[in-house]
């Protein structure tokens, strides 16, 4: 698997297909594989004629594992993704983040509008205005001896997940602990460029899709039915929602 330096993090990244560039960025305790190859994302996109770029962020899947909650303030890993871009030559692309990778991509167009052609939020939505990521019940929970011994629901669900990817459990975190920021209202209405802001009916995590789409000059919402905040990832309408969007914004 490729990987490059940025600083003393070494971040791993997958790079498939030809074409227009989109980079995707994954969700908490999730890494390329399974945020974006295993759901069908990286397949889907590349034959839709798309030059795939997807990275670990630091502290998950093949990249450095930090410590430090103040290494993963959401503005150093969106800066991750766009020294990825420079390494490997890209000017502009297209970025689709999932849950907190939407809210790096946020981060990523408010500073670099000039590096992002549009901006994809999957199972983010008025939370990055109103909300500072996970609670610290979850972090508790990835650092607890075992998961018979977390009681809090959404604790043992990060905690199962964690377990099932492989995670460094102290490394997320501390992940969390770091990423606990969010944009103002002022901030996201100065994002510039096409947005999609897609949420499951079902999610209880990321806020309303709708709300936060309002927020954003020109911005569309999508609901994606029946789905939750994991089983949405893969969902075919959340897909075909995308592939509209990116020919639309093209």
């Amino acid at each position: 698997m490729p990987s490059f330096q940025n600083g003393p993090v070494e971040i791993a990244f997958l790079d498939e297909g030809e074409g227009a560039p989109i980079v995707l960025v994954h969700g908490f305790a999730s890494t390329k594989e399974v945020n974006w190859v295993n759901p069908g994302w990286v397949a889907t996109l590349t034959r839709a004629g798309r030059r795939v770029v997807a990275l670990d962020n630091r502290g998950h899947g093949q990249s450095t594992k930090l410590y430090d909650p103040a290494a993963y303030h959401t503005s150093i890993m969106a800066e991750d993704v766009r020294a990825l871009m420079e390494h490997l030559g890209l000017g502009r692309a297209d970025v689709m983040g999932y849950s907190m990778g939407a809210r790096i991509a946020a981060f990523l167009a408010l500073a670099h509008p000039d590096r992002v052609r549009s901006a994809i939020l999957g199972g983010l939505g008025m939370h990055l205005v109103e909300g500072v990521g996970l609670p610290e019940t979850v972090a508790a929970a990835l650092e607890a001896p075992t998961r018979a011994e977390v009681t809090d629901p959404q604790g043992r669900l990060f905690r199962a997940f964690a377990e099932q990817t492989g995670s460094d459990r102290r490394a997320l975190a501390a992940c969390i602990r770091g990423t606990r920021q969010v944009l103002s209202r002022e901030q996201v209405a100065s994002i510039r460029v096409p947005a999609l802001v897609a949420v499951g009916s079902k999610d209880t995590i990321a806020g309303s899709p709708d709300e936060l789409a309002s927020l954003i000059p020109g911005a569309k919402a999508l609901t994606i039915p029946n789905r939750d905040h994991m089983l949405a990832v893969g969902d075919k309408v959340f897909k075909e929602g995308v592939l509209a969007f990116l020919k639309e914004s093209a």
